[in-house]
């Protein structure tokens, strides 16, 4: 059974980094990108960054490229992101997804 379960998460002030982490089972972990998603408050969620299964390629959403770094370790089955300069606009909460599942989620805040 597929589970993904996000760490990572807190209150951070403006400016500042966190980087959440995805930690995967139930799948072939190398096989298969996988996608970082947000959902603000009162908002779609929308996704954020997507890592290929060989950590190869990347995207990212426009709002956090130069920002945000998205990786991987195959050998860890985790996926990670890299959260630096954070707005306030980036408070949400975030989740990893894969193969139509998601985790439950962590949250972050940013807030002075």
């Amino acid at each position: 059974q597929v589970q993904l379960v996000e760490s990572g998460g807190g209150l951070v002030q403006p400016g500042g980094s966190l980087r959440l982490s995805c930690a995967a089972s139930g799948f072939t972990f190398s096989s298969y990108s996988i996608t970082w998603f947000r959902q603000p408050p009162g908002k779609e969620r929308e996704p954020v960054a997507t890592i290929s299964g060989s950590g190869l390629s990347t995207n990212y959403a426009n709002s956090v490229k130069g920002r945000f770094t998205i990786s991987r370790d195959n050998a860890e089955n985790t996926a990670y992101l890299q959260m630096n300069s954070l707005k306030l606009e980036d408070t949400a909460v975030y989740q990893c997804g894969t193969l139509g599942y998601w985790g439950q989620g962590t949250p972050v805040t940013v807030s002075s």
